[in-house]
């Protein structure tokens, strides 16, 4: 009898290998991304420190978003984190899709942080 691998773990394997390759550092940190069914997270990390500059999420009442887990909250998050990654003065990241197709929610978060002042 086949076994099926869980969708998650194919995830956690691709994730990995692109970790093997990005690496956040204080001059430019990596963006990462984390999404459910329900909500989508970001946050801009600094691997060498091992600290999280700045977050984002659908989950913040100040978003004011009634359903995290479609293409407007995403680009509303990426919009929220851009707006206090350069309050924080970082302009220049490292994009982490966190092992998932470049698609859809990450898209659309990766594009809103873009035009809100984000150098990736």
């Amino acid at each position: 009898m086949i076994k099926k691998v869980a969708r998650n773990e194919l995830r956690k394997s691709r994730h990995e290998r692109v970790r093997n390759k990005v690496v956040g550092t204080a001059n430019v940190p990596r963006l990462n991304v984390f999404r459910s069914n329900g909500n989508i997270f970001a946050q801009i990390i600094d691997d060498e420190n091992g600290t999280t500059l700045v977050s984002a999420s659908s989950i913040d009442k100040s978003l004011n978003i009634k359903n995290g887990g479609n293409i407007e909250a995403a680009s509303k998050v990426g919009e929220s984190l851009a707006q206090k990654a350069i309050k924080a003065k970082i302009k220049k990241v490292v994009f982490d899709r966190g092992g998932y197709l470049y698609h859809g929610r990450v898209k659309a978060l990766a594009e809103a942080a873009r035009e809100n002042g984000l150098e990736f």
